[in-house]
């Protein structure tokens, strides 16, 4: 039996990462954007928000149980604030580096198919979410639709998190899901530190 991932360790590998001076490197690039299909595309748009949300995904499958919705909804529920904040102009502070340690942290999770408690889970899914959110956010023109932006980049974000849970849960294939989920988290986590020191 697995034995279950110490907390501790897991708290103090993201506070590291968070107080890194890390860029998060592939956004749009689109500048400000408005309305539903720019909201739903940012996500799709870049490879940090993309690989961050199909983790959580990811890692929701492989915990399975209660995990299989407490972390998909507490990344969407503050990714929410964290998007309304950003659109109210609102500073939220190591937000780049945020987005950065979600997709390592995250893709290390799911590689070691870490069985954390599902409220230690959701609670660093819903961390992460909210910096992805202040960045889609932020990036939203003042006044320009901000229900229908909000609603596209959380619809996006929802379907990444369940292209994530098919993979983890293997669909009937329980142990060809978990080898694939531990396969991509691992690729995601490795990619984005390959990135990293490439641009360093």
């Amino acid at each position: 039996m697995r034995r279950p991932l110490p907390v501790a360790a897991v708290a103090a590998l993201v506070a590291t990462l968070a107080l890194s001076p890390l860029p998060a490197s592939a956004h749009t690039g689109i500048g400000h954007a408005a309305g539903f299909t720019a909201g739903f595309l940012h996500p799709l748009g870049g490879a940090d928000h993309l690989m961050a949300m199909v983790a959580v995904g990811l890692w929701a499958g492989l915990l399975g149980g209660r995990a299989l919705w407490a972390l998909p909804a507490a990344f969407l529920g503050t990714m929410a604030l964290g998007g309304a904040l950003g659109m109210a102009g609102v500073a939220l502070p190591m937000a780049e580096s945020g987005i950065v340690a979600s997709v390592i942290v995250l893709g290390a999770l799911a590689a070691l198919a870490a069985r954390l408690p599902v409220a230690a889970a959701a609670g660093l899914a819903a961390l992460f979410g909210l910096f992805h959110g202040h960045a889609h956010g932020t990036e939203m023109l003042a006044g320009a639709g901000a229900l229908a932006y909000g609603a596209g980049f959380l619809l996006a974000t929802a379907l990444l998190h369940g292209l994530g849970l098919v993979v983890g849960t293997g669909l009937g294939r329980e142990r060809l899901g978990q080898r694939l989920a531990r396969v991509a988290g691992g690729a995601m986590a490795v990619a984005m530190v390959a990135l990293l020191i490439v641009q360093g």
